[in-house]
Formats: structure tokens, sequence, C-alpha cells
């Protein structure tokens, strides 16, 4: 099942994007998370790509949407936590989805491909690749190679690497990415390559060094 029918669903349920994230300043924490909300949402507005604050703004929604409403009513049947969790999702989904409107921010692009992988595979490398095109300096990208590599997709990495990886303008953490994907896929040559292409890059002289140790690690330990 795709993903936006999936959320559609998920909207019409109990715990819909209608009540997540929504203010209830019943105890003195969920004050300080409205206040810190606020301040967060600020410092977003300004940079929508602010690592600390898109991560922070994310727990307080993913947790306000995973606390039942009725949590104090001894009455009310406990919620799950597949439910939890689908709801701290949704959250965190409406949050990034909000976000990524701004035309400079990659950072919530990112979390929407994560999110989407295992629904909509095709859409999540799409959403990682605008993501990369946003930001000239290539830190969106080598994340994105990231995540398709801890997702096991490392032929979806190489593709999305190779097709926006510019080595004399992007940090080498995108060619370091790109040898460990291409080495997660069998293609120990491939990995070779784009190795050499990081010489490119000054002052990875360290950087270079340990990945020829695993390359040739895994040159010898493939069949000939």
């Amino acid at each position: 099942m795709a993903l936006m029918p999936r959320l559609r669903q998920l909207l019409r349920r109990p715990f819909s994007a209608s009540t997540v994230g929504a203010r209830r300043p019943s105890t003195a924490r969920r004050q300080g998370d409205t206040v810190h909300e606020d301040a967060l949402r600020a410092m977003l507005s300004d940079d929508p790509n602010d690592e600390r604050a898109f991560h922070a703004l994310a727990e307080i929604v993913r947790r306000r949407a995973a606390e039942s409403p009725h949590a104090d009513d001894p009455l009310t049947a406990p919620v799950d936590d597949v439910a939890k969790q689908r709801a701290a999702d949704l959250a965190v989904w409406s949050l990034a989805e909000e976000l990524a409107g701004h035309p400079r921010g990659w950072r919530p692009l990112l979390e929407l491909g994560r999110l989407s992988l295992s629904d909509d595979p095709e859409g999540a490398v799409r959403r990682l690749a605008t993501a990369a095109e946003r930001d000239p300096d290539g830190v969106a990208l080598a994340d994105g190679l990231q995540i398709l590599r801890d997702a096991g997709m490392p032929t979806e990495a190489l593709g999305l690497g190779i097709g926006h990886w510019r080595a004399r303008e992007h940090t080498p953490e995108v060619g370091r990415q790109l040898v460990l994907a291409a080495l997660d896929a069998g293609r120990v040559h491939e990995a070779r390559q784009h190795l050499a292409s990081l010489e490119l890059h000054p002052g990875t002289e360290a950087m270079r060094a340990e990945l020829a140790a695993t390359v040739a690690a895994a040159e010898q330990a493939t069949p000939t």
C-alpha cells in the first residue's frame, strides 16, 4: 500500500492530524512543551535545516502524538504500541511536510524520505534526490545515501550518489558513503573508482587511507 493512501486512512482515525500536535496545556510539562515548541518553530522558520531544532521539535510532536488523550481515565483502554508508533510517525510526517515547503528545506525532505521508504521506496528516493538538489554542500546527499544504505538499498544509494555527487564541491562524506554503498552492493571495482575520485577533494588523506584498507579487504575476500 502506498504511503499517501495509508496516511489518508490515518487522518480519519482518532489520532488523526487534526489532533496531532494539538496543544493541551493541562500540565506544567505540556505548557513547557508549548513554549519550547514555539521557540523551535521560530528557529526552523529561519533555518529549516537546523538539525538540533528539527529533531527536538520532532521529539515533542512524536511524544505528544503517542500519548493517549484519555491517559488519566482508568476506564479507557490503553493504546497499543503499534498505534502509538503509527501516530508518532504521522505526527513527524506532518511536521516534516510542513517544513519541506520552505524552498531551502532539505532536512525535512530527508525525514519524509526515511518515513516513506517501506511503503513508497520510489517516492522516498525522489524526496531524497530533491533534498540533495536543495543543498549545495552535499550534506543532504550524504545523509540520503546513509538512509538508503541503512535500509538495505545500496544500489539505489549508488544511483542517487552518482547522479548528484560533485566531488570538488560536496563534503567528502558523500564520497565515503558512495564507496561504502558500492561495497554493500558487492561492486568492489566501483568502490575503488569512487575512492579514486576522493583525491579531487583536499584534506581527505586519512579518510582515503581508511577506505583503501576496507576496499582492499573486500578485494581479497572477493572470489576471482
